[in-house]
């Protein structure tokens, strides 16, 4: 069997490309993009389009091929019967989509892509917002109605702008596209370049005059239009939680409807905190229960009921000790399980003074646990104390990166920072 381009009159792919039949793919990559630009349909004067288009044709063919592994390795063999039907070939390269094959290469549309353009979407965008929540709502659950203001298609033109039996006219704008590109600034003397609807046709690719114009969307081809809505926000959802209304977004002509998606923000609460399906909460305890249990309730709960809890005598709490509560936490979406609850100890002290005299103390003294063993110190200060200092002011303004944990800061901004030019 031949091994080079294949019987007598097929194409030679290589040569189309202009590289060796030993070249990379990535040198095969390079002369198709080279090629592609250089002989585009759209980059030509308007005489040298038929002529360009049967060039690019061909260049798009042998990449299509010559940078598939294995349809090279079969056209090494076969040359182009290997997808040729008639020949016994089945692979059918001719069929390529060119419009695919330049899209995946440069982000744009080929012969049948306007021009350089990007297709028109298929699909109008999904429109995302925010939506608050409590804390309360997420553990019972919520349904929200509401009405929504969206763009239709209008339903007198059918979304063509025009009235019935209106020639249009090719929009000179975007020579008939619907799109135009345009450039979106991302930054200080910086920009992109991006493709939109047209403004002049409304992304149509046509205009109409304006006596010919639809009277109902004013040649605009979509109409405001007030729709009642349902939110069903489940119990148990969580920070983040997207909740997607299909199909609710703006519509736009020869475009299927995008989705509403609300993306759920949960408010802070002045009670509970939330990590997972866990719920944590203060508890404040007076001394005399810390020291002898109680029975009593320590805090509602988020649907209203008390959370009741006996702490027997003997067992003392003490501050920042923590009681869990399985089960009393959230809901676990489309489940019966809940989460746990987590009761941190604040232990209430009494007042300066609230003793009367020194019996009292005296009586107090012989009920509680004695101190402990005096330290014994070779020298002895007698020394003034303010009381109510705070621990956060140790450190401060003396110039030592420890305070505030600002060493661990410095750490972190190192952290994966490499050698930098030095400015010349």
């Amino acid at each position: 069997m031949s091994s080079s381009s294949g019987d007598e009159g097929d194409l030679d792919l290589y040569a189309i490309l202009g590289v060796d039949k030993s070249a990379s793919p990535n040198d095969i990559k390079k002369a198709y993009r080279k090629l592609a630009l250089i002989h585009h349909p759209d980059k030509v004067p308007e005489d040298q389009r038929p002529e360009a288009e049967v060039k690019f044709k061909a260049i798009a063919q042998a990449y299509e091929i010559l940078s598939d592994e294995e349809k090279r390795e079969m056209y090494d063999v076969h040359g182009m019967a290997a997808f040729d039907p008639s020949r016994g070939g089945g692979h059918g390269a001719h069929g390529a989509n060119m419009d695919d094959i330049f899209a995946a290469m440069f982000g744009m549309g080929g012969m049948g892509g306007m021009g350089g353009m990007p297709r028109r979407p298929k699909r109008s965008p999904d429109e995302e917002q925010p939506y608050k929540v409590t804390l309360e709502e997420l553990y019972k659950g919520k349904t929200v109605k509401f009405a929504a203001e969206k763009q239709i298609v209008c339903r007198q033109c059918k979304g063509t702008g025009a009235k019935e039996n209106v020639k249009p006219n090719k929009c000179e704008r975007c020579k008939g596209r619907g799109l135009v590109e345009a450039y979106q600034s991302i930054g200080p003397n910086m920009a992109r370049q991006v493709v939109i609807p047209c403004d002049h046709c409304s992304g149509s690719g046509m205009h109409y005059k304006e006596k010919d114009r639809c009277k109902k969307c004013k040649g605009k081809r979509t109409c405001k239009e007030t729709k009642a809505l349902e939110l069903y926000i489940p119990p148990g959802s969580m920070q983040g939680d997207r909740i997607v209304l299909e199909g609710e977004a703006d519509q736009l002509p020869d475009q299927a409807p995008g989705d509403l998606i609300f993306h759920l923000v949960e408010e802070p609460h002045d009670v509970f905190t939330r990590i997972g399906h866990d719920l944590s909460a203060d508890i404040n305890v007076a001394l005399i229960e810390a020291l002898s249990g109680f029975s009593r309730v320590v805090v509602k709960h988020l649907d209203g009921r008390g959370i009741h809890i006996n702490h027997p005598r003997g067992k003392v709490l003490r501050p920042g000790d923590v009681l869990k509560v399985p089960g009393e936490g959230m809901p676990v979406k489309k489940s019966d399980v809940k989460g746990d609850l987590y009761l941190v100890v604040k232990i209430e002290f009494p007042e300066d003074g609230w003793l009367q005299d020194d019996s009292q103390y005296d009586a107090l003294a012989k009920l509680l646990p004695p101190p402990a063993k005096p330290i014994e110190a070779e020298e002895v200060d007698d020394v003034e104390y303010e009381s109510g200092a705070d621990i956060q002011e140790m450190g401060a303004h003396q110039g030592d990166p420890r305070y505030g944990n600002d060493w661990e800061d410095d750490d972190d901004d190192d952290e994966g920072a490499g050698p930098q030019c030095a400015t010349q």
